[in-house]
């Protein structure tokens, strides 16, 4: 879906509506995650700011020469580096996250002593490529290729990468109105991470999803009853088109896809709960529906039927 516009060493700019544009990340190339453009009228607002300097600083220059505005604002739709890593390129802008991604931000994305951090990056990539080398399966080596290609361009832009944080906070909605077009903000809850939020253009129902709604990958989850409990109520909204964190531009399917596989996720931990069944033995027994046996993921299925096993093991200990 969409109309593509152009294409660059990063992403591939589509026109989702009027005013509204979608750049979705060429794989291996820097960018990583998608990232939105909103043409408010006088100003500019993006969404999201990639996984480096370099696709970020493309991602400006492109937005402003499509529109002939300047970006004011920009979004961080969670904390994780593949959407703020750019952050620094827009450092003149309003940047704009909830209060908690603020938090999780500054808590977690800290370049304490860059040697360290070159180095350690340095072994985590040299880790990839050796479990390139031994992986079996195609889909998962494919994962792995991109994190691995990913990985080294962040790795390159280390020396000169800043962390720069959110500064205007909002909690459950914040509308910006422009001369043109308003966007509205949403957070209902913490999903993927502690605290995800969205952006929908209700003149033009169009909604950027960040990590709520990924096309056929196995993205880690936060929290498996939030998560379905705020794809149910983004299903209320009148929303005809989605930007995903990851994929391309798709409608509300999406988002049916993401519930069917959260809800599948849940039913099969909770029967191997009531059976007593062991993690291990669930994990290692585990057959993957044909519908998502194609899903993309470093570690596959396995770590999310991990983690909500462990999240419904848990609370089943608390009753």
């Amino acid at each position: 879906m969409g109309e593509t516009l152009l294409t660059t060493d990063y992403f591939t700019v589509k026109k989702m509506a009027e005013g509204v544009f979608a750049a979705i990340a060429i794989p291996g190339r820097g960018a990583w995650s998608n990232a939105g453009i909103v043409d408010l009228g006088t100003e500019l607002l993006v969404f999201d700011s990639f996984n480096t300097p370099s696709a970020a600083r493309e991602l400006k220059k492109q937005a402003e020469n499509l529109t002939g505005k300047k970006v004011k604002y920009l979004v961080n739709s969670h904390y994780h580096g593949d959407h703020v890593f750019g952050n620094q390129v827009f450092e003149e802008a309003v940047i704009i996250s909830t209060a908690l991604t603020q938090e999780w931000f500054r808590d977690k994305n800290v370049i304490r002593d860059i040697d360290t951090e070159m180095i350690e990056t340095q072994q985590y990539i040299n880790q990839l490529e050796f479990q390139i080398y031994n992986e079996k399966e195609t889909v998962v080596k494919e994962s792995l290729e991109n994190q691995y290609m990913e990985m080294a361009k962040l790795h390159k832009e280390l020396p000169s990468l800043e962390m720069v944080v959110p500064t205007v906070l909002f909690e459950k909605k914040l509308v910006i109105s422009g001369a043109e077009r308003s966007v509205e903000l949403y957070c209902f809850g913490g999903a993927h991470s502690p605290s995800d939020a969205f952006l929908y253009a209700p003149m033009e129902k169009v909604a950027f999803m960040g990590d709520l709604v990924t096309e056929n990958l196995h993205l880690p989850i936060f929290h498996p009853e939030e998560f379905l409990r705020i794809l149910l109520e983004v299903k209320t909204m009148d929303i005809e088109q989605i930007m995903p964190g990851h994929g391309d531009v798709g409608t509300m399917k999406q988002v049916d896809r993401m519930i069917e596989y959260l809800a599948m996720l849940r039913k099969a931990v909770i029967d191997a709960l009531s059976y007593s069944v062991s993690l291990d033995d669930f994990v290692s027994n585990f057959v993957i529906p044909d519908g998502f046996r194609n899903w993309k993921g470093t570690q596959g299925i396995k770590r999310n039927l991990e983690s909500v096993y462990n999240f419904y093991s848990l609370k089943q200990k608390e009753f």
